[in-house]
């Protein structure tokens, strides 16, 4: 696996990068916050990128997608890092569509994948109910009536939950909390009846939802998969959400390192630009090295999806993990040295850690991916 992009995938980040700071810059995300907006995410926006065929990037193209493979999705996530663009890119064209790709049958894909590529679907998985992530500790019920299942519980923190038009619902149809067996995978309206969703103000001024099921009635072709078999699937689905995230963050850390480099250069105390400080020398330079090492992780994990999918889980953890640790570490770092502007909402550097401290819980914490990589190499 490579872990540089080739000339397709620098040309298609180059391109991201530049549409995005044009027409989503960091200022968006704030007029959308102001406002309270009730979508979240700028519906206009989110159609030219469907234009553009970053919604279907994953999507083959007998479904209407693009097929440029997961290396190309994760340029546009790490792309939309750097602006911090609000859109359904992570929830509906990663984790919708990959669960469509890997656990639909025949009608479901023809269903739903070319609505996805063309940006007209819009999918958000509900899969939490406590405020830590544990994919395991599935209770919302799934029972059989007739030919029917019928779902009870709620769904904590749903990315995008408040707005999207299905919903990737994990239930419990046999076995016990924690356990492999027994979790199904359902395809459920926003608007079914007994679906009530109630938005969350999150602090990184994203969408999420928490979602009651009050005896949810969905028909047979809305199950993903064999039931009670969905845990592979669901797996799979999570890993790749990971490894998109992590490349959103990489975008996001990037970000705020050459912004704050920049800073260093300007500012002047003492009558010399703070930049020529030795000790601020040595922590920009420390937060370059982590950056490129971080970048190769997250280069591979994204490789891995398209050319080793028997490392991808690993790669997944190693990603989620790494990022965590260095958004922290470069979002304070850009915070601190900006001096006493860098808490003010006045200045954008505050919005880029805002969403690092929420990407950074979201798919599994630190703690959570560490020990999931000893476990996954033996240990």
């Amino acid at each position: 696996m490579s872990l540089v992009r080739n000339e397709e995938q620098r040309r298609l980040q180059e391109t991201a990068e530049d549409f995005l700071r044009r027409n989503a810059p960091v200022s968006a995300l704030r007029k959308l916050r102001d406002e309270g907006d009730s979508l979240g995410y700028s519906r206009k926006l989110w159609q030219e990128m469907a234009e553009l065929g970053w919604a279907g990037i994953i999507v083959p193209q007998q479904y209407g997608g693009l097929e440029f493979g997961f290396a190309g999705m994760g340029a546009l996530l790490q792309a939309s890092g750097h602006t911090l663009t609000a859109s359904p890119l992570l929830a509906t064209a990663v984790i919708g569509a990959s669960t469509i790709l890997l656990g639909g049958d025949e009608a479901q894909k023809d269903t739903w994948l070319p609505g996805i590529a063309s940006g007209q679907t819009t999918l958000a998985l509900a899969l939490e109910e406590t405020h830590h992530h544990d994919p395991l500790g599935v209770e919302l019920s799934a029972a059989a009536q007739g030919d029917s299942y019928v779902l009870q519980g709620r769904k904590l923190f749903v990315a995008d939950g408040h707005s999207a038009e299905q919903l990737i619902v994990a239930a419990r149809s046999s076995g016990a909390k924690h356990g492999e067996d027994g979790i199904s995978l359902f395809l459920v309206a926003g608007d079914a009846l007994g679906v009530l969703r109630k938005r969350t103000i999150m602090a990184d001024s994203r969408n999420a939802a928490n979602i009651e099921f009050d005896r949810v009635r969905v028909p047979p072709d809305a199950l993903l998969g064999a039931a009670g078999q969905g845990w592979p699937l669901l797996e799979a689905v999570l890993d790749r959400a990971r490894i998109a995230l992590a490349a959103e963050m990489l975008g996001n850390c990037w970000e705020c390192f050459n912004r704050t480099v920049e800073y260093l250069k300007q500012r002047e105390q003492f009558g010399v630009k703070i930049g020529s400080f030795q000790a601020l020398q040595h922590r920009a330079a420390n937060l370059y090295t982590e950056l490129e090492m971080a970048t190769s992780v997250v280069l591979q994990a994204c490789a891995s999806v398209d050319d080793d999918p028997q490392q991808v889980a690993l790669l997944a953890s190693l990603a989620k993990a790494k990022l965590n640790e260095l958004s922290k570490q470069v979002t304070n770092e850009a915070v601190q040295m900006h001096g006493g502007i860098g808490v003010t909402d006045e200045l954008e550097i505050g919005f880029f850690l805002k969403r690092a401290r929420v990407a950074m819980q979201l798919f599994g914490d630190s703690r959570y991916h560490r020990d999931r990589y000893a476990a996954l190499s033996g240990y």
